[in-house]
């Protein structure tokens, strides 16, 4: 099974939840792992975050899943990523720590020209900082 790493609209809860994009395409659930965490930073693009992979960042917080091989091909469409065809994000294989261990994951970051201008989120937690966002704009 492939194990993946998910930062943002992805993770439980979240608007592309992993377990309920699963459920709608009659995919088995992946299989969560735990937390996990990668050097990057992260940036706020309104209803998503998008992660630049960089070595001197401090940790991006996400959740390590296995999953079913047939749901790559949904979380390649929920992340618009296309072969031959360039896309904001991109699907690469990488390296996070979990429980202290390197793990290797595929994950979806984006390039640093694309996040120019954009909010960084500091704590490089999506859902604490959506969440927080939300409820100060209420």
């Amino acid at each position: 099974m492939p194990r993946v790493f998910v930062y943002g609209t992805l993770r439980a809860g979240e608007v592309n939840d992993l377990n309920a994009a699963a459920r709608r395409h009659g995919i088995a659930a992946p299989t969560l792992l735990g937390t996990g965490t990668i050097a990057g930073r992260l940036y706020d693009f309104g209803t998503y975050p998008g992660l630049v992979l960089d070595p001197a960042a401090g940790p991006a917080v996400g959740d390590l899943y296995d999953v079913p091989e047939a749901l790559l091909p949904v979380l390649d469409e929920i992340e618009e990523v296309y072969p031959g065809q360039a896309s904001l994000f991109v699907r690469e294989e990488q390296t996070v720590l979990h429980q202290g261990r390197p793990v290797n994951c595929l994950l979806y970051p984006v390039a640093d020209a694309a996040v120019t201008g954009l909010p960084r989120i500091d704590s490089g937690d999506w859902v604490a900082y959506r969440k927080a966002r939300d409820t100060a704009a209420a």
